[in-house]
């Protein structure tokens, strides 16, 4: 699983020119046609979407084309996700970001049980992304929890990707969402992420504004 920018033809030309690389080899992907097609539950309305697959040229492999706008096995957009993740950070529980968001109860507190278990660990995975890609980050002090400082974490990873990836006349418009599911290769409340030596497991690739 490859996390890709949302812009379709984006990823097509990438694949046409060899822009993109195996995870497991470095080999050039090609396109190998298309998983499942899907609906998920935008912030105001659905979206649809049918991720590419992929073939490395080198070991064969096939890797899924995950657009940064969805996790893995969530039937709700990152940017609903996130958004709940970021009200309980600032105190509300479960039942009053379910009746905001318009979602479920039980779906909110699933999602809040899930990152409530690896809230230092993506404090310390987003942190580290921070140090890797500025020369002299500018680095969130103590947001006054474990859970804010997570989200602070976050949200400082996106501003130094914005400013890493985007050009000149876009930076800082990187979705703070969209720059964690592209850390985290989609897998920002999957079982096993992070990975127990620390490292995200995502591919670099810079999330589309869009």
């Amino acid at each position: 699983m490859l996390t890709v920018e949302t812009d379709a033809d984006a990823v097509e030309e990438r694949l046409r020119s060899g822009g993109l690389a195996c995870p497991g080899c470095a080999g050039a992907l090609t396109g190998w046609g298309w998983a499942r097609a899907r609906t998920v539950r935008g912030p105001d309305s659905p979206v649809r979407i049918a991720p590419r697959r992929s073939r490395c040229t080198g070991c064969r492999m096939t890797h899924v084309l995950l657009p940064v706008l969805v996790l893995v096995r969530r039937a709700d957009t990152a940017a609903v996700i996130g958004a709940a993740l970021a009200a309980k950070a600032v105190g509300l529980g479960h039942r009053r970001i379910a009746a905001r968001l318009g979602r479920p109860a039980g779906t909110v507190r699933g999602w809040l049980r899930r990152f409530a278990g690896r809230v230092e660990a993506v404090r310390a995975v987003f942190t580290r992304w921070c140090r890797a890609l500025a020369s002299d980050p500018v680095l969130p002090g103590p947001a006054g929890s474990a859970w804010a400082d997570a989200i602070a974490a976050v949200t400082a990873a996106a501003r130094v990707i914005a400013t890493r990836f985007s050009v000149a006349s876009r930076v800082g418009e990187v979705p703070v969402w969209h720059a964690a599911t592209a850390v985290s290769a989609g897998r920002l409340l999957a079982p096993g992420w992070p990975a127990q030596t620390g490292q995200s497991g995502s591919t670099r690739v810079a999330p589309d504004p869009g």
